[in-house]
């Protein structure tokens, strides 16, 4: 029974508990809830900002109130309207902790705008939304990062004491203007009531009260504002592949490792992964931008992905986070889009070289043979060893080189990387490197005679993959030529059948676009694709892949709804390395390089790196 709830298909259906063994279904909540949070917000700030109105049936009640609950009620309001803000997109994500937040802040922000600016309007639209919450609470379910909480009080602490301490200058900075002498403990005071709205013992004269009262309660909104900001935003999961999951992840690869080129990436440790019920699948995923991104086709048996999948829409849908898949195969988009109803589109194309077709004899490898017969000459020797049989100096050097000739800040990759060169986690991997001894009376650079090298991870017991290619900028052009011919040529003795090189995005449509008949349609995309080619490798990188005479397989990406895309699409390039959403890099604390981290094939594909005929 047990192998039948994971999904095991008799024949072409599969079999899949009723819907009373899955649970309760999720209430939907309208999108527009979170639309009507940041409106809300958006009042509650109008409330506390602008002066009230003189002529209001309430304000005759609010003018035999005390100076400080008028003064309270304006702090109120703001703080309330921005945290709502920052609300709005935890309540359109189902957030439970969002939910008792805006349910807390909005009877608030009620009796403030009431009190102060006397908006009846804008006290309606927040009961109106507090109605509704209420009466759709079991609706919000999504659960927390549970790290939130954590940074959320460091935040607090840190934060609240460098207000206080900055407080306490402001509130000594008017000397001059103080009122009588007050006492230590009294100008504490003043700045304790300060940051929370309210007015403190220390009197000025000028108005410098407004100053000082104004300044004390931007800080105490600065702290409370920030640390809301952490406890509600949707964070991006700590790596949790322990060494449990990898260890039943490399059992899965031993037995189905050999089906998808990609399998292997699976093991980068920034990456979870859920198991199907019987353990006999997986999907890896990361979280990024509130995406839970899936690389590759889920892992082992084909029988027990729908298991797999179930668990990882099921992870989905406990935190409120978009699924979303990228790079998988033809057949896993099948399974995919079956299972879970969603939509996949074609992504690119994967190149795969078969070791027993390829040669560098006839005229469409012309230009990559002249180009390695010169490199030859030059004086240039090759070696592809596997990691396993490497000498523990040399492969520290070929480490350390490698993340010398990185030309990012940032490690890149995420579905073609694996993120590190490990002899003894990784063993069978292969590298392929280039050196080239020095000239008589030259001095060895700082890595030896190594000029340029190219790590590629296990694909099965028959295959290998490209994980990473780097090279000395002062080598000469062809060095990726070089090394991966050098790695085709060594495959039959390391019993390789087949090799995957680099992923060509939109790899179709560049090719149908420059056929003779291309509609206008196909030739506009092609464009697009060539003019954003400047700052990422598109066509570059097909035509670069082209050159080894590859077959190609399609690879799609899944998909939810069309409104996703966008956000996808954002998440796939934060999670690639190519685009980074953090401090300035002069503000960024430098942190020592790990023993090595190499990942991603991000040698650019430019007509230096590759070279050209001679």
């Amino acid at each position: 029974m047990s192998d039948r709830l994971d999904g095991e298909k008799s024949g072409t259906v599969a079999w899949r508990p009723p819907r009373w063994l899955r649970g309760p279904r999720p209430e939907k909540v309208p999108p527009l809830v979170g639309t009507a949070g940041a409106v809300v917000g958006l009042l509650n700030l109008a409330a506390g900002l602008f002066p009230r109105f003189r002529h209001s049936r309430l304000h005759a009640l609010a003018e035999v109130l005390p100076g400080a609950v008028s003064a309270l009620a304006a702090a109120s309001s703001i703080v309330v309207g921005i945290l709502l803000l920052m609300l709005a997109h935890g309540l359109k994500r189902r957030k439970r902790r969002a939910w008792v937040a805006a349910v807390s802040l909005l009877p608030v922000g009620i009796a403030a705008q009431l009190v102060y600016r006397h908006s009846i309007l804008g006290a309606a639209f927040s009961l109106a939304l507090l109605a509704f919450l209420v009466w759709h609470r079991r609706a919000f379910e999504a659960l927390p990062d549970p790290r939130s909480r954590v940074k959320a009080l460091l935040n607090f602490v840190a934060l609240g004491g460098i207000s206080f301490g900055l407080g306490l200058v402001i509130v000594n900075s008017h000397p001059h203007k103080i009122v009588g002498d007050p006492s230590v403990w009294e100008r504490i005071k003043h700045v304790l009531w300060g940051l929370f709205g309210f007015e403190g013992p220390v009197r000025y004269v000028n108005n410098v009260d407004y100053t000082v009262g104004y300044s004390l309660g931007a800080l105490g909104l600065l702290t409370v504002a920030t640390t809301a900001y952490l406890a509600f935003r949707p964070e991006h999961p700590a790596a949790r592949l322990t060494e449990e999951d990898e260890e039943r992840l490399r059992e899965l690869l031993a037995k189905h490792g050999g089906r998808d080129s990609l399998g292997y990436f699976a093991l980068r440790r920034d990456k979870g992964v859920v198991f199907s019920p019987t353990g006999k699948a997986a999907v890896c995923y990361r979280v990024i931008s509130g995406v839970m991104l899936a690389s590759g086709d889920p892992i082992g048996d084909v029988e027990a992905w729908p298991g797999a999948i179930e668990r990882f829409m099921e992870e989905a849908r406990a935190h409120s986070w978009t699924p979303a898949v990228t790079g998988c195969s033809e057949t896993g988009g099948q399974v995919w889009t079956r299972e879970t109803g969603m939509d996949a589109l074609e992504l690119g194309d994967e190149a795969i070289v078969d070791v027993a077709d390829f040669t560098l004899t006839g005229r469409s490898m012309r230009n990559v043979r002249q180009m390695v017969k010169r490199i030859e000459r030059n004086g240039y020797e090759t070696r592809v060893r596997r990691v396993r049989d490497l000498e523990p100096e040399e492969l520290a050097r070929i480490q350390k080189a490698a993340d010398a000739w990185r030309d990012t800040d940032t490690e890149r990759g995420f579905s073609m990387a694996l993120g590190r060169i490990d002899a003894e986690k990784d063993g069978d991997a292969v590298i392929a490197t280039a050196h080239l001894a020095p000239a008589e009376g030259e001095q060895p650079g700082p890595f030896g005679d190594l000029k340029a090298m190219q790590h590629y991870v296990p694909w099965g017991r028959d295959g290998i993959s490209l994980e990473l290619m780097r090279r000395d900028r002062s080598a000469d052009p062809g060095m990726n030529e070089l090394l991966i011919v050098a790695a085709l040529q060594a495959a039959p003795d390391l019993k390789i059948k087949q090799v995957s090189l680099n992923f060509a995005v939109f790899r179709s449509s560049l090719e149908r676009g420059e056929k003779l008949g291309a509609g206008p349609v196909i030739r506009i995309w092609r464009g697009m694709l060539i003019f954003l080619s400047r700052w990422y490798q598109i066509e570059s990188l097909y035509k670069f892949n082209d050159k080894f005479q590859p077959r190609w397989e399609p690879r799609f990406v899944v998909f939810r709804n069309s409104r996703d895309i966008p956000r996808i699409g954002l998440a796939a390039l934060q999670a690639e390395g190519y685009l980074e959403l953090g401090l300035p890099r002069a503000l960024r604390r430098r942190t020592p390089a790990e023993p090595r981290p190499c990942a991603h094939k991000d040698e650019p594909i430019t007509a230096d790196a590759v070279g050209t005929a001679a």
